[in-house]
């Protein structure tokens, strides 16, 4: 991402396209893994929040927000192929 701006430019945008796709799919994917002891109704229910972080996540702007959901992303995928699922716990 460009360096000093604050603002994501088309650029930005487009070049980090294909990494967010590659690990939206990577997530979603992991779900099924039998690593995840979940039922079918809480691995729909996981599959789509994560649908909708990413929704939400796609209509984001700031460069260090979009660095900061992209480093979020690649550590919840590297707890889901440990067979853990990743919690939100308020510090």
């Amino acid at each position: 991402m460009a360096n000093g701006l604050i603002w994501a430019t088309t650029e930005d945008l487009a070049r980090n396209r294909g990494r967010v796709l590659s690990l939206y799919r990577q997530i979603l994917r992991s779900f099924n893994s039998p690593k995840l002891h979940l039922n079918l109704a809480a691995r729909l229910a996981k599959k789509a929040e994560v649908r909708t972080i990413f929704m939400l996540g796609s209509e984001e702007k700031s460069v260090h927000n979009i660095a900061d959901l992209i480093d979020t992303a690649e550590y919840c995928l590297s707890r889901l192929k440990k067979g853990e699922i990743p919690k939100y716990t308020p510090t």
